[in-house]
């Protein structure tokens, strides 16, 4: 879990942006400092904006909202921070047109984002800011990526549940923007991301007796499981994506989907109930309804 001294809400602040990649003045405010007024957090945006670190971008259609984003500047300042250590910039720092460019996605993952931070705060389980990385590099082989909306970082029962299991998820935010067939394609990246073995270039070969280990347990203890956050449309467009998601599972091996809970659910359920709330559907299994920190094999 990611730790930042409370005192230092300008770091968590810049951090946040860095990472998050765009926010909201709301946004910001709900993440890093809801107990105070949101004066506060609007003056210390401010202030990083004079210190060249943010910048930010009005969207008229959106009753004149400003969405903050890190400078360059800014993300070079926090590439290094340790608190950051798991995270590093897919791109170096927007500037104004790239911002308005990507806004809409940007925007919506961080609503998602803040709709689990938010939801561990009620539940007493820990999710922080930092805890939510959009956008971590996982090599496939031959120059491709496999690159997620967002890794998340979740533990059941606060602070002092160390016994408990960290929970691991990769998240995709789908705003309708693509087929349902394109979406439903990436539970099969996936797969191939679980069943991907590096080629070590200029290393002996092992020996017989070793077996060749997977890209993804050098960073994780187990397998992400795979959460669909559907926006964008309405029940009968979900209902679509659920049908090519459920076609698209019926194409993996067994044994990535006994070992991968790969769930869906409206982002409209995650704000209104809360992303812990039984509103998930395990895409192998759309009729069920059940709880993303619970496998939906039960």
């Amino acid at each position: 879990m990611v730790k930042v001294d409370a005192g230092g809400g300008d770091r968590l602040a810049l951090a946040v942006l860095a990472q998050y990649r765009m926010a909201t003045t709301e946004q910001m405010h709900l993440l890093i400092a809801p107990g105070v007024r949101i004066e506060q957090t609007r003056r210390r945006l401010v202030k990083l904006r004079g210190e060249g670190l943010v910048d930010r971008v009005t969207l008229p259609q959106a009753g004149r909202t400003r969405v903050w984003f890190a400078t360059q500047y800014g993300v070079e300042v926090v590439s290094e921070w340790p608190e950051l250590r798991d995270w590093r910039p897919a791109r170096l720092g927007a500037d104004r047109t790239a911002a308005r460019l990507r806004v809409g996605h940007a925007l919506v993952v961080t609503e998602t984002a803040l709709a689990f931070v938010q939801d561990a705060r009620r539940c007493g389980d820990v999710c922080q800011p930092l805890d939510w990385i959009p956008e971590v590099y996982h090599p496939l082989g031959g120059g491709e990526a496999l690159i997620p909306d967002a890794l998340l970082y979740y533990r059941r029962g606060g602070e002092d549940s160390e016994g408990r299991p960290m929970l691991r998820a990769f998240v995709e935010v789908d705003r309708a923007t693509m087929g349902p067939e394109r979406l439903a394609a990436k539970i099969s990246a996936y797969e191939r991301l679980y069943r991907h073995v590096p080629v070590a270039v200029g290393r002996p070969r092992p020996s017989r007796y070793e077996l060749p280990a997977e890209e993804w347990r050098r960073r994780y203890p187990v397998f992400p499981r795979l959460l669909f956050v559907l926006d964008g449309t309405g029940p009968i467009g979900v209902d679509n994506r659920l049908t090519a998601l459920h076609a698209g599972a019926k194409l993996a091996r067994a044994d990535f989907l006994d070992n991968v809970p790969i769930l869906a659910a409206p982002l409209t359920a995650l704000l209104r109930d809360g992303p812990s709330a039984p509103l998930w559907r395990p895409v192998i299994d759309p009729s069920q309804r059940v709880s993303w920190t619970v496998s939906p094999r039960g």
